[in-house]
């Protein structure tokens, strides 16, 4: 069964920078399009950064310039490199992937188990 952990989340000051990082294991055959979600309280999740399998990321606008997406392959773990966080950016944030186990026909997307991020002013 495929499952992703998250770690890293923690209480910052606003400037501070943190990295979060999500680990896929399971019998995983390949793994496309991985994401970072976020859930302030009293707001509606939203997507924060995606990277694709061939590449290319994309970023809400409140994050550019400010965090990067990442991943390796190799070690079906993606990563979130938060830099000049802000009390705004305070939620619990979530990865996704979408994975193919050795089991299954097709993709599936997968939710990690959220990390609460917290930046004082």
């Amino acid at each position: 069964q495929v499952q992703l952990v998250e770690s890293g989340g923690g209480l910052v000051q606003s400037g501070g920078s943190l990295t979060l990082s999500c680990a896929a294991s399971g019998d995983i055959d390949s793994i496309g399009v991985m994401g970072w979600h976020r859930q302030a309280p009293g707001k509606q999740r939203e997507l924060v950064a995606t990277f694709t399998s061939g590449g290319n990321t994309k970023y809400a606008d409140s994050v550019k310039g400010r965090f990067t997406i990442s991943r390796e392959n190799a070690k079906n773990t993606g990563y979130l490199q938060m830099n000049s966080l802000k009390p705004e950016d305070t939620a619990v944030y979530y990865c996704t992937m979408l994975i193919k186990d050795r089991t299954e026909a097709s993709f599936s997307r997968y939710w990690g188990q959220g990390t609460q991020v917290t930046v004082s002013s």
